[in-house]
């Protein structure tokens, strides 16, 4: 695994958004455990946890990524687990959890504020994320980082046609692009397999769909945001 990532060549850096900039993860994880625990009339929690698993992955081709989607989701398998059983009062309490996702204070991790402002100084700064564009743009707005990035990009996923439009619009090669995020399917694989370069910041809570099998020769990984200006040389 390389120990550093020389900015000789980089134009420009990619940072994802959710658990990578603030933290986001762990809200759909307090909400799933309570999904999990309306559903024990009918099942064990983690039978309803496989389940709501499965709805997700049948809903995103129509729903995509984000709180709505998850919203969604949460009813649909609320209704198939139990049978169409479920009370009304369970699936408002559903709909009432996901609302009050979309309204969640921006937290952002650790060494995100100090960090940004010198990677900005040294390169042009984007944010590649995905989910629910008016969600995402609350955040972004929230966070107080708008002023660092030159370019955002809020996408229906993270693959390597979106990366490679991307690097269209911004007008570099692949070559020239360092990406920075938490998710090995999202972030890393897609941006290496175009022959970009990238650093994975794991966090605590990730979901299975983010899950990549890829040799860790191929990127970068650090274990918080506080450790990215010394490995591109500006600490």
């Amino acid at each position: 695994m390389r120990q550093q990532v020389l900015l000789e060549g980089i134009e420009v850096i990619g940072f994802d958004a959710d658990d990578t900039l603030w933290e986001n993860a762990r809200y759909f994880s307090e909400v799933e455990a309570t999904f999990c625990g309306l559903m024990t009339p009918y099942m064990t929690q983690e039978a309803a946890r496989m389940l709501l698993f499965k709805v997700e992955q049948r809903n995103m081709p129509w729903y995509g990524y984000g709180v709505m989607a998850f919203t969604l989701s949460l009813v649909e398998a609320a209704v198939e687990g139990s049978g169409g059983k479920v009370p009304a009062a369970d699936i408002q309490r559903l709909l009432t959890l996901g609302r009050c996702m979309l309204q969640r204070p921006v937290v952002l991790l650790p060494g995100v504020a100090a960090v940004l402002p010198l990677v900005a100084s040294a390169r042009r700064l984007v944010v590649v994320t995905k989910g629910d564009l008016l969600d995402q743009e609350r955040k972004l707005k929230a966070s107080g980082l708008l002023p660092y990035f030159h370019h955002i990009e809020i996408v229906t996923d993270k693959k390597v046609d979106n990366y490679q439009q991307l690097f269209d619009t911004l007008s570099i090669p692949a070559r020239s692009f360092l990406m920075v995020g938490n998710s090995l399917r999202s972030d890393i694989q897609p941006v290496i397999t175009l022959g970009g370069h990238a650093i994975h910041i794991p966090q605590p809570d990730v979901w299975p769909h983010e899950h990549a099998d890829i040799p860790t020769s191929a990127f970068l990984r650090l274990s918080s945001m506080a450790e990215l200006p010394a490995v591109l040389g500006l600490g």
